[in-house]
């Protein structure tokens, strides 16, 4: 069993980064919708959130749900989503997939800006814990950037699993390799199927994709 730091590689994005992600003007189109769309998804819902970074999305989406575990492996990022408005009904936790309650099951999931940065080798071990955690039915939904953000953040180099790797620039003027994959709906139809998904939706728009697809009943 690999620790949640292998599975997710680098962890969700920096929370600076993604907090600026969402503040870029060519975003805002995109970024008007998603807000539009996805709280509606989660009303009423037992909903989890991995990879919350600083709360961003989760300022939005928690405020209809019926229960709420945020979840981050950066306790920092915990400490500033807990200042966004509409949370004070969240529980956060530090950790990923593997801090998932053991005696709580989940009927609704979102990630945003999380699955890019899973290795390609550990797809498959992180939706295990995660479908592991989830009521039959389940509607799980990640979010993240379309190709169009290597025209910023090229791809610089690829490991032998083939993931790829971007240069980033870090709060002290340096720059940190991340390791960062673009999934095309082919690869998520396929690996979804090995999970007993027959079902799913991709959305692909000019600076995010969507994925969107619910558990068998019988899981």
């Amino acid at each position: 069993m690999h620790s949640d730091q292998d599975i997710q590689g680098q962890g969700a994005e920096h929370g600076d980064y993604r907090d600026a992600v969402y503040e870029l003007p060519e975003r805002a189109l995109d970024l008007a919708w998603l807000r539009r769309y996805l709280p509606l998804q989660y009303a009423g819902c037992r909903a989890l959130e991995l990879g919350c970074g600083s709360g961003y999305w989760t300022q939005y989406l928690a405020p209809l749900a019926s229960r709420y575990l945020a979840l981050d492996p950066s306790p920092t990022a915990l400490e500033r989503a807990k200042l966004r408005p509409g949370v004070e009904r969240v529980a956060f936790r530090a950790g990923g997939a593997e801090a998932l309650p053991a005696d709580e099951r989940f009927d609704a999931v979102f990630a945003g800006l999380y699955f890019s940065h899973v290795p390609k080798q550990h797809r498959d071990e992180l939706l295990a814990r995660l479908h592991g955690g989830l009521s039959g039915g389940a509607r799980v939904i990640f979010i993240d950037n379309s190709e169009l953000q290597c025209r910023e953040y090229p791809l610089v180099a690829y490991d032998d699993a083939g993931n790829g790797y971007q240069q980033r620039p870090t709060g002290d003027g340096g720059q940190r390799r991340v390791l960062k994959n673009f999934p095309n709906e082919t690869e998520l139809r396929l690996l979804l199927g090995r999970h007993g998904v027959g079902e799913m939706a991709f959305l692909r728009r000019e600076h995010f994709w969507l994925l969107e697809y619910r558990l068998p009943d019988w899981h």
